[in-house]
């Protein structure tokens, strides 16, 4: 019997984060598609105006963290305010680092992020 629409919705209601996540990576993976990608492509589409290129490059800012550094606390509380993980998740990209913050990011954002996770000691890449 399959789902409703609503159904569905409410499943996704009450799943943690972290299930959440996984049901992320498992559909990207079934359908070969990325979350993060339709991101970049809609802020472009969005943009409108003559200056396509410049708004690609913004939106294809991806904030790496290549060290965490030795205080961790506050860069996890970083990671989360960012993100919007929860605790273990922010724990989890700042101890398994060196690996991705967060992906297609606009520029001024990207910048932003980087200089708030550089003050709580970590080492971060724009990429």
């Amino acid at each position: 019997m399959a789902l409703t629409t609503d159904q569905l919705i409410e499943e996704i209601k009450g799943m943690s984060v972290l299930d959440l996540n996984t049901l992320v990576k498992a559909l990207e993976e079934e359908f070969g598609v990325s979350a993060a990608a339709a991101v970049a492509v809609a802020a472009p589409a969005a943009g409108g105006g003559g200056d396509a290129a410049p708004a690609e490059e913004k939106s294809s800012i991806d904030v790496y963290l290549a060290d965490a550094g030795s205080q961790k606390i506050p860069v996890i509380k970083v990671i989360r305010t960012a993100t919007g993980l929860g605790l273990k998740e922010a724990k989890d990209i700042a101890d398994g680092a060196p690996g991705m913050v967060k992906e297609g990011v606009p520029a001024e954002d990207a910048n932003k992020l980087k200089a708030e996770l550089e003050e709580a000691g970590a080492t971060v890449e724009l990429r």
